[in-house]
């Protein structure tokens, strides 16, 4: 019954201009959803930074000022209250090809403290390349980026395909990291691979997060593991009950939101060759693969980025888990219960006007940012707010 569900949820979620919320709870069709509907609050929808292209991710640094980063230019920007700049960082050092370039963005917790920021890219190697997570510090001006240290290398990257990356600091004050299997059959479930994985880590020193299930094991990469199975994470948020949640991209079927559970695996073996013809959570290998709390079915929708929003006055927005869909072109509000299973699912008439959508970034208030993802120095920052 399941897949017959989620199926109707996609279906619905393409077909609706205005989107109703849907409801998604095993077997039954909640006849209410068209109803509750009116608890979605109008949104206000302002183009806030223009001119950029592929914005991969951005943060909020306080104070209404935005720092984000544009994956092919390789930049990392700043923008202030409608005037923007240009960080100095070197992008000349970042490794750009399809889907890999200067990607994932982290702010440090204690930011005001250390300055701290991290970021997910591309990089060249002695035989290639790779891709890898580096921490840098701002300076007070915001106008120049230090390395502090790469924190680690070695994510696997072939043409750029599957490059992951997105990157999250957790209440524990550990770094998660969502990568990619960088089209390469066997790294998902090869936990000696850090691909097709999220991984966790020490933010200041770069270790392997000491509560990781496979800790002690003797492969260091496989230290590093905190889930596998993955084919390519591209999202990454932490609920406000402290449990984790990552958003995968599928084949032609089958995106999935995934509560992260220690140790899982997820399923994803596309082995031998690369078969992509394979269910993303395959239930056929030994053990225990834990299956998607959202499914897309068929089609897929090309889920990317996204997280928990947040704030007085989002009425049945708040405590949502927003998604944000490529090929779709759409942002999808997914409502949790505290158990974490799927009760329903809204799509905004509001954010299906900007063509792709990269990611989905909470702000303070009631107000989340919005990335596109259309190229060709077209692509914005949206600022998103109820309408008063």
């Amino acid at each position: 019954m399941r897949s017959v569900v989620l199926g109707l949820t996609t279906a619905l979620a393409l077909a609706l201009p205005a989107a109703p919320a849907v409801a998604c709870t095993p077997g039954h069709h909640d006849r209410d959803a068209v109803g509750r509907a009116a608890a979605y609050p109008p949104l206000a929808v302002k183009r806030l930074v223009r001119g950029l292209d592929h914005p991969w991710d951005v943060r909020v640094l306080g104070r209404g000022v935005l720092l984000y980063t544009q994956r092919d230019r390789a930049t990392l920007g700043v923008w202030d209250h409608g005037r923007r700049h240009r960080v100095r960082f070197p992008s000349g050092s970042v490794w750009v090809s399809g889907e890999t370039g200067l990607m994932g963005l982290e702010v440090d917790p204690r930011f005001a403290t250390n300055r701290r920021i991290y970021t997910c890219q591309g990089g060249t190697t002695a035989s290639g390349h790779d891709v890898r997570v580096i921490a840098w510090r701002l300076n007070t001006d915001l106008t120049r980026a230090t390395k502090v240290r790469r924190l680690v290398g070695g994510l696997p990257a072939t043409s750029g395909r599957h490059g992951g990356c997105r990157l999250l600091v957790d209440d524990a004050g550990s770094l998660l990291v969502g990568t990619g299997d960088a089209a390469t059959a066997t790294n998902p479930q090869d936990k000696r691979s850090l691909g097709g994985k999220t991984l966790r880590l020490d933010r200041f020193t770069g270790r392997p997060w000491p509560d990781n299930p496979f800790a002690g094991a003797r492969s260091r990469a496989q230290r590093y593991v905190h889930t596998y199975g993955h084919r390519n994470v591209q999202g990454l948020s932490q609920r406000a009950d402290g449990t984790l949640w990552s958003i995968e991209q599928g084949t032609d079927r089958d995106d999935e939101v995934n509560r992260l559970v220690n140790g899982g695996n997820y399923g994803y073996d596309p082995g031998p060759g690369y078969d992509e013809s394979v269910p993303m959570t395959d239930q056929s290998l030994p053990g225990r693969q834990i299956e998607a709390v959202w499914s897309s079915g068929y089609p897929t929708l090309a889920t990317s980025g996204g997280g928990f929003v947040g704030g007085r006055g989002l009425g049945a927005y708040d405590g949502t888990l927003a998604v944000a869909a490529l090929k779709a072109e759409r942002v999808l509000f997914l409502t949790l219960s505290a158990d974490g299973a799927l009760q329903r699912v809204h799509v905004p008439a509001e954010l299906r006007r900007y063509g792709r959508i990269r990611t989905v970034v909470d702000g303070p208030g009631p107000t989340f940012y919005v990335t596109t993802d259309n190229g060709g120095g077209t692509d914005v920052i949206l600022r998103v707010r109820p309408r008063r």
